[in-house]
């Protein structure tokens, strides 16, 4: 994670001259947006946080955590059997119909199963600290409700005072859920790019 971090940072820095309106991440791209902010190498007007978790853990739990969510990420990798039931499996859980179950899938196929294991791995073992304030920085946070309200109270713990914008919807339905839950969460965004800092 950090090495990665250290790898935008320096983008930014020679590229945009060390300072961005906003970033924008979700899910694993959110804990990048935390670092960005929270080690203030360069600078970001607007965090936006697209319903992460922000999980967090020891090297014991974190190692447990990658060997059972990995093979789930990647078991439609195999035979079309197995394609068509983790389909099924993703279209129950995040109520998505099935092109977009195909694009989630298309997605995560294209990635090596050990590089998806390392970034969650080393995701959970690199820490934000609490309550993380940089001047002229907004914290935004998508909150998709059918996370759960311990998502909500690590928004808050992790950032202080935090713009909040709730909808009901589950983790990163948004992206593959089809118009009625990205255009309601693309107009917050344009909301949130022309707040004060």
């Amino acid at each position: 994670m950090i090495t990665v971090t250290e790898k935008i940072e320096k983008y930014i820095s020679e590229k945009h001259n060390g300072r961005l309106d906003g970033a924008i991440g979700s899910s694993l791209g959110s804990s990048f947006v935390g670092q960005l902010v929270m080690r203030k190498n360069v600078h970001i007007d607007h965090a936006i946080f697209g319903s992460p978790d922000l999980d967090q853990s020891g090297p014991v739990s974190a190692k447990l955590q990658s060997m059972l969510v990995v093979p789930l990420l990647t078991s439609f990798t195999g035979s079309e059997k197995k394609r068509n039931k983790s389909k099924e499996k993703l279209k129950k859980i995040f109520e998505m119909d099935d092109e977009n179950a195909e694009k989630f899938m298309n997605c995560f196929s294209k990635f090596n199963p050990r590089s998806i294991k390392n970034e969650y791995y080393t995701d959970l073992l690199t820490h934000l600290r609490d309550d993380i304030n940089v001047e002229h920085t907004r914290a935004h946070f998508i909150y998709a409700n059918k996370m759960g309200e311990k998502y909500l109270e690590r928004y808050k713990k992790y950032f202080h005072d935090p713009d909040i914008r709730e909808f009901n919807m589950q983790h990163e339905q948004w992206l593959f859920g089809g118009k009625e839950y990205a255009e309601p969460v693309l107009k917050a965004i344009d909301e949130f790019m022309v707040m004060t800092v």
